[in-house]
C-alpha cells in the first residue's frame, strides 16, 4: 500500500477512516493487525480483501494496482488471489463440509471433478479429511473453523485474510485454529489476520498498529523476536 487514503463522506463532514497508509508486506510473511475500536483497521482489512477502494493512492496485490479496478474486477481479483477466514465461519447450513469448501471453485467455473479433488485436499490439509459428508451444526466449533479455512485456502489464495478467527472459540480451540494458521505458514502461505487480542497477534512475525487512520507502529511478533529486519512500513 503506497500512500492509501479511504474517506467518507458523513453529512457536512468528511471522515478519515485512512490518512496516508503505507507499508510492503512480502510473500510468505505473516502479520497481525491490532487497533482500537475506529483506528481504521477494519477499512484497513476491507481495501487489502479488495472489498473496498482507495480514496487515493495505490495498493498493489501480487505486483498489480488493484486500487482502480471495476466491482466486477475486484470481485475476479477476490475469487483468484485472496481467501477469507471469518470469526462467524459463514458456512451454509444446508450444504456438507465437502459442498462449502467447493463453493469458490463453483464461482470460478472449475469442473465438478477437479472442485470435489481439490476440496477433499483442502480439507485433508487441515485436518478434516474423515468429516467430508458432515453438516456444518454437526461439528464443533473449532471443527466448522477448520473447514471455513479450508474453504480459503482452496482456490490457493496468494493471501489468506482472517477477520478475529478465534474470536468465537473457546481457548483451547483457538490454540487449535492458531496452531494450523502456523502450520500453514510453514507451508509458504501468507497470512494477515485482525484481531484485539495480544496473544492472538503474538504468534504473527509482525504487528502492523493502526491508530487515527494511520500506521502508528510494526514491531516484531512472538515468531520474529530474534530482530526486525524484513518489516516495511
Amino acid at each position: 500500500m503506497r500512500d492509501v487514503h479511504r474517506h467518507y463522506r458523513m453529512g457536512d463532514s468528511v471522515v478519515r477512516a485512512l490518512d496516508g497508509v503505507t507499508f510492503e508486506i512480502e510473500r510468505g510473511s505473516y502479520w497481525a493487525i491490532m487497533g482500537p475500536s475506529g483506528s481504521g483497521k477494519s477499512t484497513l482489512l476491507n481495501l487489502l480483501g479488495c472489498l473496498d477502494r482507495p480514496t487515493a493512492g495505490a495498493y498493489l496485490l501480487g505486483g498489480e494496482d488493484v486500487s482502480r479496478l471495476t466491482d466486477d474486477q475486484l470481485s475476479e481479483e477476490r475469487s483468484v488471489k485472496l481467501g477469507f477466514v471469518f470469526q462467524s465461519f459463514q458456512l451454509i447450513q444446508q450444504l456438507s463440509v465437502l459442498e462449502n469448501v467447493e463453493v469458490p471453485l463453483f464461482y470460478q467455473g472449475v469442473a465438478p471433478a477437479l472442485s470435489k479433488v481439490r476440496a477433499k485436499e483442502a480439507l485433508q490439509r487441515v485436518g478434516l479429511g474423515d468429516r467430508l459428508d458432515h453438516r456444518p451444526n454437526e461439528l464443533s466449533g473449532g471443527q466448522q473453523q477448520r473447514a471455513a479455512v479450508a474453504r480459503a485456502l482452496v482456490n490457493q489464495p496468494i493471501v489468506l485474510l482472517a477477520d478475529e478467527p478465534t474470536g468465537n472459540l473457546d481457548s483451547k480451540t483457538a490454540k487449535e485454529i492458531l496452531d494450523l494458521f502456523d502450520q500453514l505458514h510453514a507451508q509458504g502461505s501468507t497470512i494477515i489476520l485482525v484481531t484485539h487480542d495480544p496473544g492472538v497477534a503474538s504468534r504473527a512475525e509482525w504487528v502492523l498498529r493502526v491508530l487515527d487512520g494511520k500506521v502508528d507502529r510494526v514491531d516484531a511478533g512472538g515468531r520474529n523476536r530474534a530482530g526486525t529486519t524484513g518489516a516495511r512500513a
